[in-house]
């Protein structure tokens, strides 16, 4: 079948879909799928705009509530993880996953689904060291700090889909796997993204919680996005047991949704002819969720998740072929996901807006029902539990112990990486800065405006990419020359980065030698990520 790949749609669906109709027109392609890698921007009404971390000036409306209405309908199943600028308040609402709209599916915190056979993960949000050990405690109304942790990465989930022994076909996160650049054409990467070049040099680009997790999964196929560049990359895995078959990962991180821009790619993926055509639950997937119910933490307290280090009574926390049975026989072998989609917010109405609308914390039906089926902790009853019993720390509190903290999390406990090598205590180099005093930063939503003149090209494939001899651990500058050639496609203009940027490159450090903390720089770097965005309007 054949799967589209998008990278941030930044809420643009109207564009994106336009685009999928116009490769059908032109080139008699329709996918069977569309996989959104992050940034999706599932804003219903202008409350989920204040739950969205960007700037108030960033804030638009776009056009995923037409398809939340009902006025519009998804032509084509889509398929989303989040990433760091979404309505936070909206996806919270299905912790396990869930629909937002008619025929499009969030997979949750961490999720895995099935369609027509073929196994599709994901993991939501980026990855940030000072908030990695805690629960999920945030709900709206958001405060500066919680505004942004309601979007980074938990170890719990990690450690879910680390439970995961069955192969996947289909991986997606928002954040690349850290050291990924090393396995495809880094030089050329490095020429289209400069300021990339100290994070890359010092390993340091990336999630170092994904590079885990592609470690462990081994995935056919992993996505990504954020980063606002065209990459591939192929990754052969290390053979750690005789009875252990190669395995290689073809990774692609997809460019924004802009005009004139290679966003979208077709791969086609083996499936089975006899699956249906509907979403289906994945039976080990539920199974690690049922072993791991224990775990699920809403407080702001850090802990570590099992291990076999003497610690732990129990740290393997897989799915038993028997418990595997147990699920399939709950549902009576029918994994269809059903189409439960419930409105659960006003809907935005552009003849009456509402600027003063106030966000509020919701308990979503597909939720409750999920979590009643499978025996789950429903973990906004729980947040909502909690706050009733005043277990949950008051904004003054929070703000203590954020200053108490070190950069690995806790006060109390390492954390399990040491991420921030150079120092720069919590600050996410992929994350990009939000302030908006700085005014620096181009965080403005994306749109495609299918061409005549331009059309988008899908004719960059992996069979393009050359396998690296299994000796082979990382490439060299000057290998896998041709992985990249749709990257010269996607007419990301490289002279104003490298002028402004190689000049005074970015110095990963927590200060300098004028008082400084760094964030300055970062937020250069993240500005010119998004530089391209204008130029492209000038084209």
């Amino acid at each position: 079948m054949k799967v589209a790949v998008a990278g941030c749609c930044h809420g643009a669906l109207d564009k994106m879909y336009e685009t999928l109709e116009l490769l059908q027109r032109r080139h008699n392609v329709r996918p069977d799928l569309l996989l959104c890698c992050g940034d999706f921007q599932a804003v219903r009404n202008e409350a989920d705009l204040r739950c969205m971390a960007v700037p108030a000036k960033y804030r638009h409306m776009q056009t995923f509530y037409r398809y939340y209405s009902g006025e519009k309908k998804a032509p084509v199943l889509t398929v989303f993880i989040g990433g760091n600028h979404e309505a936070s308040n909206h996806l919270q609402e299905l912790p396990y996953g869930g629909w937002v709209a008619p025929n499009i599916y969030y997979l949750g915190y961490a999720g895995v689904v099935r369609f027509r056979g073929v196994r599709i993960g994901g993991i939501s949000g980026i990855f940030k060291s000072h908030d990695y050990r805690k629960g999920h405690f945030e709900c709206p109304p958001y405060n500066q700090q919680t505004i942004r942790s309601a979007y980074h990465v938990r170890n719990i989930e990690v450690f879910k889909l680390k439970q995961l022994k069955r192969p996947i076909d289909i991986f997606m996160s928002h954040d690349w796997p850290r050291s990924i650049y090393h396995y495809g054409n880094k030089k050329q990467l490095l020429k289209m993204k400069s300021f990339f070049r100290q994070e890359v040099e010092s390993n340091t680009l990336g999630s170092p919680a994904a590079s885990e997790l592609l470690q462990h999964l081994k995935p056919t196929y992993w996505f990504s996005a954020h980063l606002h560049v065209k990459f591939a990359a192929f990754m052969q895995h290390e053979i750690n047991s005789k009875e252990e078959l190669p395995k290689a990962t073809k990774f692609l991180a997809l460019d924004k949704c802009l005009p004139h821009r290679d966003f979208l790619q077709i791969i086609d993926i083996e499936h089975d002819p006899n699956a249906g055509d509907s979403l289906e639950y994945d039976a080990e997937w539920i199974a690690v969720l049922k072993a791991t119910n224990s775990l699920v933490n809403v407080t702001q307290s850090s802990c570590n998740m099992p291990e076999n280090n003497g610690l732990h009574a129990k740290w393997d926390y897989s799915a038993t072929e028997e418990a595997i049975k147990e699920v399939l026989e709950e549902l009576n072998h029918d994994l269809k996901i059903p189409c439960n989609f419930t409105l659960t917010a006003a809907c935005y109405d552009p003849s009456k807006p509402q600027k003063n609308m106030e966000p509020v914390h919701t308990i979503n039906p597909q939720t409750t029902e999920f979590c009643a089926q499978f025996g789950l902790t429903d973990i906004n009853d729980r947040i909502h539990q909690a706050k009733a019993e005043g277990s949950v720390r008051g904004e003054n509190e929070e703000e203590e112990e954020e200053e108490e903290m070190d950069s690995t999390g806790s006060a109390e406990e390492p954390s399990e990486y040491n991420t921030d090598n150079s120092g720069l205590s919590s600050i996410n180099p992929d994350e990009i800065m939000l302030d908006d005093e700085g005014g620096d930063e181009d965080l403005s939503t994306c749109s495609v405006d299918p061409s005549p003149d331009h059309p988008p090209d899908f004719s960059a494939s992996f069979s393009d990419i050359r396998i690296m001899p299994d000796s082979m651990a990382v490439s060299s500058d000057d290998a896998m020359d041709s992985t990249n050639e749709e990257l010269e496609k996607s007419g990301v203009s490289k002279q104003v980065e490298e002028k402004s940027l190689t000049e005074r490159p970015l110095k990963r450090i927590g200060g300098n030698e004028n008082g400084d903390s760094g964030i300055k720089k970062i937020k250069r770097r993240n500005q010119a990520i998004y530089a391209a965005e204008d130029e492209d309007k000038t084209e």
